[in-house]
């Protein structure tokens, strides 16, 4: 199916891509067992990569699915396979697509911006590249809940005070009220004690939590470094086609529709913060006001409807991984083509 034939099937309507942390085993397996494009799409995502995507996806065991360098590839691929039955079933085809850290491969395929198989090796490597940049233990991070932004800059520049300059810095800006800082150990456990201490960060409340890596801050740098190789390498025909769709890139918050700024926002992403909540700010801004979140569990949905709710601007959600999930999305798309449309600001 062309992008550049059909029309949208809802002027105001955006889809949205999980990053890692929504995984989990059996996800996508009935699409595999019902769609022909889904297992296609699992076909060639394994090929690509000479891993058997479906036995991880659909079988684990878990502590094989959450190594780093298995997930990313595993959700792109999950994550896809649903949007392609959408896509295939429902002509569904969105205004826009944003997608959460890695989840921005999976908008970029989905759009037709990368080739599958393509994205596949790359988020392999970069999972490789991610897991590989800090030694185990020597890094963290940590949900902050409840505190201003500006509130976020202040902690991580006391924590960093006490750890004697180690890194700590905002890594995601999830939602108001909801950031994660990531950094050094040592780093960490000065925010979560200054957190706990109470004084100008009464009322907030630090969770760490589990993940290999600190990822999206500097420590990444010997990953965006080799992900900056790899792009540097590739052939002409894996360079990033138009954006006939266009997507809001994590590093800015901001649409983009400039094909040849793809790969640089993908480099940069990987240690600079994910800007999520600014990029739904900006969406519902430009008056989009309806999202379908793509692939296992509705993290994102969450997310985007708390930011709705503080900015005052309703957003309808919906989220599509199985195959009753695609019911509802067909229900969904009916009730939204329904809606008033209003003018597009982007």
């Amino acid at each position: 199916m062309s992008f550049s034939t059909q029309l949208p099937t809802h002027p105001q309507l955006f889809a949205v891509f999980p990053g890692q942390g929504s995984q989990q085993v059996g996800m996508a397996k009935d699409l595999y067992e019902q769609f022909a494009v889904a297992r296609e799409v699992f076909e060639e995502a394994s090929d690509a990569i000479r891993v058997d995507l479906k036995k991880l996806c659909f079988e684990g065991p878990d502590s094989d699915l959450t190594l780093t360098e298995n997930t990313q590839p595993c959700l792109l691929t999950a994550s896809v396979a649903a949007f392609r039955v959408a896509q295939k079933e429902l002509e569904f085809k969105p205004a826009a697509v944003a997608g959460h850290s890695l989840g921005e491969y999976s908008a970029l395929v989905a759009i037709g911006c990368l080739d599958l198989g393509t994205a596949a090796q790359w988020v392999r490597e970069r999972g490789l590249a991610m897991q590989k940049a800090v030694p185990p233990g020597e890094g963290g991070m940590a949900a902050i809940l409840g505190l201003e932004d500006s509130l976020i800059d202040t902690l991580c520049a006391q924590a960093k005070e006490k750890a004697q300059g180690a890194t700590i810095a905002p890594a995601n800006f999830n939602a108001p009220g909801q950031v994660v800082i990531a950094g050094s150990a040592d780093a960490i456990q000065q925010a979560i004690a200054l957190i706990k201490a109470g004084g100008e960060f009464s009322g907030g409340k630090a969770i760490p939590l589990q993940v290999s890596a600190p990822f999206h801050c500097e420590l990444m740098k010997p990953a965006r470094e080799r992900m900056a190789e790899i792009f540097s390498k590739m052939h002409s025909a894996q360079r990033p086609r138009s954006l006939v769709v266009p997507y809001v890139a994590n590093r800015t918050g901001r649409i983009n529709q400039e094909h040849d700024l793809v790969l640089d926002f993908l480099i940069e992403q990987v240690d600079h913060p994910v800007l999520w909540k600014q990029s739904i700010q900006y969406l519902l801004a430009a008056n989009f006001k309806a999202a379908v979140e793509f692939g296992p569990g509705k993290v994102l949905s969450g997310l985007i409807k708390r930011i709705a709710s503080v900015a005052e601007r309703p957003c309808a959600l919906t989220s599509m991984g199985d195959s009753k999930t695609l019911q509802t999305l067909e229900t969904f798309l009916t009730d939204q083509r329904k809606s008033p449309a209003g003018e597009l600001t982007l």
